[in-house]
């Protein structure tokens, strides 16, 4: 099973990630090609242009999409959500931290995903990464974070991590939670676009142990 746990799944564009199983889904839509409209469900992790995108959050939503978000990204983009890129309420999932759910029989978790020795992603902003269930696989999508004493403790398959530091963990420090966590696999994040280079990818894939990485 777990040797299939990557299929059909595209790390898009920096932390944009698109899950095509039993349904569409999409984490954190961003500098999409082109209009698919395709999504039954999109996650968002915070607030932050390139990752509470509009203009493509219209490119992949549909009439029926779902949209979850943390309550103060909801609060802050209410207008917009209803106006702007026309979800209606029932369509959309607020969540907080240290939670299960479950949204369209897909069941998932929420993990704190903050800052702690910069402030770019406050704790008390109550942003998230998820933990998502597909196929008796759990897939970790840990947003902007660093290493916390929650993620620390994340029990996954599959962990999609940040590794291009001034915002979240260095590609060392990334290496370092899955080396704790130990998933089956393990994928960089945030890099190459706005912050982390190749090198930074390099680093990443040198450190981890034992693990395999997509």
């Amino acid at each position: 099973m777990i040797e299939k746990a990557l299929e059909n799944i595209k790390v898009l564009c920096h932390s944009s990630i698109k899950f095509e199983k039993e349904k569409t889904i999409y984490f954190d839509p961003f500098k999409i090609d082109k209009n698919y409209n395709d999504a039954d469900i999109i996650f968002i992790t915070h607030s932050h242009y390139d990752h509470f995108s509009e203009e493509d959050i219209l490119k992949v939503k549909q009439e029926t999409t779902k949209i979850v978000m943390p309550e103060e990204t909801y609060m802050s983009n209410k207008e917009k959500l209803n106006q702007v890129l026309g979800f209606n309420e029932e369509n959309i999932i607020t969540v907080e931290p240290n939670k299960a759910y479950i949204v369209d029989n897909i069941k998932f978790d929420t993990i704190p995903a903050y800052n702690v020795d910069k402030n770019f992603h406050p704790k008390e902003n109550k942003w998230v990464g998820y933990i998502i269930y597909l196929d008796d696989i759990s897939y970790y999508i840990a947003g902007d974070t660093d290493i916390t004493k929650e993620n620390k403790n994340v029990k996954c398959d599959v962990a999609y991590v940040p590794i291009g530091g001034t915002y979240t963990m260095t590609a060392k420090e990334a290496a370092e939670l899955v080396n704790t966590i130990k998933p089956k696999i393990a994928v960089p994040t945030h890099y190459g676009l706005i912050v982390g280079t190749e090198e930074d990818e390099e680093i990443f894939r040198s450190l981890v142990r034992d693990i395999s990485l997509g």
